[in-house]
């Protein structure tokens, strides 16, 4: 079997894999297209204390080719997105709906593939990036076949934690204003999930001026260039306090929500500076794990701001994903759009490449 492992040090296409027959509640599914974001090139650097060596990827659509005596939803056939939640789906958490706090969720890697008589562990749960993978039962989520898989692979990761950020941790209503620092994968989607919330003020922010375009098809009102120095300023000039003063009271001014999801420092704290009374920050990037931000308490009391985090959407798989294909079918939100350019699996280094230089909004792989 080929796919894509990170050994500590590198990160190498391979061929000779292996993965183990599927236990009681495990599903087998043949992939057919892998997204790729900045967490796998994250992973792929060694910047998360994971074991390795590892199949890499966790953003992957297939078929399912083999499942487990006690799998009970899907069958061979099924085409299947698949979400990294390896959740138990029994405890407090998952019962009501929140599986991203189930604990069973972190921690869980193994070891299902060997190369070379040598264990390889899985990563995020998922290792999408091989041509069979092994994933619990409550992973796969099925969809209709007239879904591209490679439409589909991005759902697993950069769709549902956009538009889950909207959905589900933020509390968005008709007619408010947002800013979305980060034009991205995750940032395209939490534009289109405001635009289905009815948002009226939509403010894309990115680095990159070319990105305007694409950030005004998926739902953006307004465009504004990440570099300026005068960025917060910019963002409350188009929702001021009044027609008279551009900041009110207590800072009175700007926009009712802003989606962080770069996770810089800079970044987090101009999002704090932008928000209006009872404005809240949701910060969905991944930053280092000793990263710091900081900001003025005065911007949060009296006025009841907030700084809030996000993970993974805080979606439940099989409510959620369900949604959003039907959202895509009925020609609400966009899913083939987010595919700038597929790659063959052989040649994964041109897609990070694409990644890594802006060219490539999204990358998907495919087998």
């Amino acid at each position: 079997m080929r796919g894509i492992v990170f050994d500590g040090k590198t990160t190498e296409f391979v061929d000779g894999l292996t993965v183990r027959a599927p236990g009681p509640r495990d599903v087998i599914v043949e992939i057919a297209a892998a997204g790729l974001c900045h967490s796998d090139i994250s992973y792929m650097s060694g910047l998360y204390p994971v074991p390795s060596p590892g199949v890499c990827g966790h953003e992957g659509a297939g078929i399912v080719a083999e499942v487990g005596n006690a799998v009970t939803h899907v069958e061979v056939g099924d085409h299947v997105i698949i979400a990294t939640l390896a959740a138990c789906g029994f405890c407090d958490r998952c019962n009501d709906g929140k599986p991203t706090a189930c604990r069973q969720t972190l921690g869980n890697w193994t070891q299902p593939f060997e190369l070379d008589g040598q264990p390889i562990y899985n990563f995020a749960a998922t290792s999408a990036m091989v041509e069979r993978t092994v994933v619990r039962d409550i992973q796969c989520v099925k969809i209709p076949d007239d879904v591209p898989l490679t439409s589909a692979a991005l759902v697993g990761c950069g769709v549902v934690t956009g538009m889950g950020s909207v959905f589900n941790r933020a509390n968005v209503k008709r007619g408010q204003s947002a800013a979305v620092f980060g034009v991205g994968g995750v940032g395209l989607n939490v534009i289109q999930a405001l635009k289905v919330q009815g948002a009226s003020t939509i403010i894309a922010i990115d680095t990159e001026p070319k990105k305007e375009a694409l950030a005004r098809q998926f739902g953006a009102t307004h465009f504004l260039d990440g570099t300026r120095e005068d960025i917060v300023e910019a963002i409350v000039s188009l929702r001021p306090w009044n027609d008279e003063m551009l900041r009110g009271p207590f800072n009175g001014g700007g926009v009712n929500w802003a989606f962080d999801c770069v996770a810089h420092p800079v970044v987090t704290n101009n999002a704090l500076e932008s928000l209006d009374w009872e404005g809240t920050v949701v910060v969905i990037g991944v930053p280092s794990a000793t990263a710091e931000f900081k900001g003025l308490y005065g911007r949060l009391v009296q006025v009841d701001r907030g700084i809030i985090g996000c993970r993974y959407g805080a979606i439940s798989p099989h409510r959620d994903i369900p949604r959003i294909i039907d959202l895509y079918r009925r020609g609400e939100v966009l899913l083939d759009e987010l595919v700038s350019q597929t790659f063959p699996i052989e040649n994964w280094k041109d897609a990070v490449h694409g990644l890594e230089s802006g060219m490539v909004a999204r990358g998907v792989l495919t087998f």
